[in-house]
């Protein structure tokens, strides 16, 4: 989401203190968007985290043979770079062992400078960009695949399956949803297909100038760069001007809340859309658990995240248990190490952090019902 702008959230594990002989505090934080219009976002990543640490609890999780308590300390960063530095500052002065997070590519990228210079290990659970894995920094990880392997992959669908000859392509000038679109540009020019370039932003709600001009270009395709709570509405103004082409979009697009947003502007297979994720089939089963368990602990369905949450939160327990502490300088090289079995598949890392092995998962929305089309392994 995105540079949503990933995928796109932060978990922090703070310095653990002994309280007895045989046990030890490890506070785990979240920082999302957990106000403004991406906040159902903030939240499930939140809530993905919260599972996690429950269970970890639950099953009395041990450190260098020490029963461990974990806590949560949920943090809002508004999906503002400012304040996610503010945060990020604010988390290192708590002298925390380890962020998941955070949600957008553009709170990320800056938060991820001041983690990195104060030796915290960082997981970002829907962060696409790919700035954020190209800074040299060895404490940053992903668990989503990037904007090139997202990007690519879906201008190959628009031009070999939808035979698209004409795209508009907008984006909302967010670190992810400029960079999403900039990487399907690159790959529509690949093939000779025609661009109509417009721009918007994260906040904006009318659309009239730009879908206007669109019009006039009678595009096949229509892909926005940017998050659902402007994507649905975008497209129900394109029905009210009686746009017809297809919507294509990234993760940031690719939600439960765009049923609502989109409304009957939506249709039957009038939507693609991909999540920088897939389940391998021997995952499936855990997954459809988690899918089952989220919703009868917080009575609401995943959004989008909340899986990739709660694996790299388990993926930061499983190098601490490995290392025998939850000191970062000692836990770290175990870490860029790390062959996890997550709900979401295998997940280890390259060199620069970027999660190996990734897929992403192509959606549409049939019947109210966001419906899964394909998975598919980039390249």
């Amino acid at each position: 989401m995105m540079s949503v702008v990933a995928v796109g959230c932060s978990l922090v594990v703070s310095v653990w203190a002994a309280q007895a002989a045989d046990t030890v505090t490890v506070q785990i934080g979240h920082v999302a968007p957990l106000s403004g219009p991406i906040a159902h976002l903030g939240k499930d990543n939140e809530n993905g985290a919260r599972m996690a640490l429950e269970e970890l609890n639950a099953k009395g999780t041990k450190i260098n043979g020490k029963k461990v308590t974990f806590t949560l300390n949920a943090q809002d960063d508004a999906a503002d770079p400012k304040q996610a530095t503010t945060v990020a500052q604010t988390l290192v002065d708590a002298k925390v062992n380890g962020i998941v997070g955070h949600l957008n590519s553009g709170t990320s990228i800056p938060a991820s400078r001041i983690y990195f210079e104060a030796g915290i290990p960082q997981i970002a659970p829907s962060v696409t960009s790919m700035e954020y894995n190209a800074q040299g920094y060895k404490s940053t990880f992903r668990v989503v695949v990037n904007d090139s392997q997202l990007g690519g992959a879906l201008a190959k669908y628009a031009t070999d399956t939808l035979k698209a000859k004409t795209v508009a392509v907008i984006d909302d000038r967010t670190a992810y949803g400029q960079g999403v679109a900039d990487l399907f540009e690159k790959g529509l020019k690949a093939k000779n297909v025609k661009v109509l370039r417009q721009y918007t932003n994260d906040k904006a709600t009318d659309f009239t100038a730009i879908l206007t001009a669109i019009k006039a270009g009678k595009p096949d395709v229509v892909f926005y760069g940017g998050m659902d709570a402007v994507a649905g509405p975008m497209m129900r103004q394109m029905k009210t001007l009686g746009i017809n082409a297809k919507f294509m979009g990234g993760d940031g697009v690719c939600t439960e809340q765009m049923i609502p947003l989109a409304g009957d502007a939506l249709g039957n297979g009038q939507v693609v859309c991909a999540v920088a994720g897939g389940v391998p089939a021997a995952q499936q089963k855990a997954f459809n658990d988690f899918l089952v368990a989220y919703k009868k602990r917080f009575g609401i369905e995943v959004q989008l995240y909340a899986p990739y949450t709660y694996d790299a939160v388990m993926t930061i327990a499983d190098a601490m248990q490995q290392a025998k502490s939850a000191d970062p300088a000692v836990y770290l090289p175990y870490l860029q190490k790390i062959n996890h079995n997550g709900i979401t598949g295998q997940i280890s890392f390259d060199a620069k952090g970027n999660i190996l092995h990734g897929t992403l998962t192509l959606y549409t929305y049939k019947d109210g019902q966001r419906t899964l089309m394909t998975m598919l392994k980039p390249q």
